[in-house]
């Protein structure tokens, strides 16, 4: 099974994210977005495989979301796909696909819900923070 991860390595969830792949026991498919980002119809086909609203996937915190006002609701998807095509660090992350489905992990565990083997024992976020999986 191929799982890719959207990842940012500055990011505490995207690495902590990523830390639980790999605990899992697969090597994913690591896509650093910021330096390669997703094109309109790949962000378009993850926003569709998520079930979320275009701006559901806009990342405020240490972006220009307001610099730009796109919290005005006036922005069509298409604009906001735009924006984020311009400025890549507007797309939320980490993004993770696998065969069983395409997460946000927001929080990092969410990740869960899609991997092979969700069953990871206890897992420790960088911020001491315990994760016990569920149980198959």
């Amino acid at each position: 099974m191929t799982i890719t991860i959207y990842h940012n390595p500055q990011c505490g969830t995207s690495r902590n994210t990523l830390a639980m792949i790999r605990q899992s026991g697969e090597e994913p498919v690591v896509i650093e977005y910021l330096k390669d980002p997703p094109s309109r119809a790949r962000l378009q086909q993850l926003i569709a495989a998520m079930g979320i609203p275009v701006r559901a996937l806009l990342r405020e915190k240490g972006t220009p979301f307001h610099e730009l006002e796109l919290g005005d609701p006036k922005w069509t998807d298409d604009e906001l796909l735009d924006a984020m095509l311009a400025h890549p660090i507007l797309i939320n992350r980490p993004i993770v696909e696998t065969e069983k489905g395409v997460r946000l992990c927001r929080p990092s565990e969410r990740v869960l819900e899609v991997l092979p083997n969700p069953d990871i024992g206890i897992f420790t976020k960088e911020d001491g923070e315990a994760v016990i999986s569920p149980k198959r």
